[in-house]
C-alpha cells in the first residue's frame, strides 16, 4: 500500500508560482513511475508530467518550459514547480505513482489561477 499526500495548491494570479508538494508513504526509489495528472471541471483527467525510475522526465505540450517535475528521495517526496500560470492551468493537481503493477492516487489539491 501507498499514501500519497499533495500540497501546495491555491489561488494565484496569472504569471505567478506555485509549487505542489507530494509526499509518499514509502522509499519513492520503490515507484517505477512517479506523475503529476490535473483535472479541470467537466474534463478528463490529463497526465501533466511524470518522472520515471531513471531519472527521465516527460510534459505535456501545454506546460513545456512552464513546469519542472522533481523529486527528493531523502524525504519521499515528489514537486512540481508551476510559473508562468495560466488561467486553463485551473484544475486538481493529483499526484499518482506505479507500484507493484497497480496506479495509486493522492487526494488531489485545487489550483486556480486568475486572469
Amino acid at each position: 500500500q501507498v499514501q500519497l499526500v499533495e500540497s501546495g495548491g491555491g489561488l494565484v494570479q496569472a504569471g505567478g508560482s506555485l509549487r505542489l508538494s507530494c509526499a509518499a508513504s514509502r522509499s519513492i526509489l520503490s515507484f517505477n513511475k512517479m506523475a503529476w495528472f490535473r483535472q479541470a471541471p467537466g474534463e478528463e483527467r490529463e497526465l501533466v508530467a511524470r518522472l520515471d525510475s531513471g531519472g527521465g522526465s516527460t510534459y505535456a505540450d501545454s506546460v513545456k518550459g512552464r513546469f519542472t517535475i522533481s523529486r527528493e528521495s531523502a524525504k519521499n517526496m515528489m514537486y512540481l514547480q508551476m510559473d508562468s500560470l495560466k488561467p486553463e492551468d485551473t484544475a486538481v493537481y493529483y499526484c499518482n505513482v506505479y507500484f507493484n503493477w497497480r496506479d495509486y492516487w493522492g487526494q488531489g489539491t485545487q489550483v486556480t489561477v486568475s486572469s
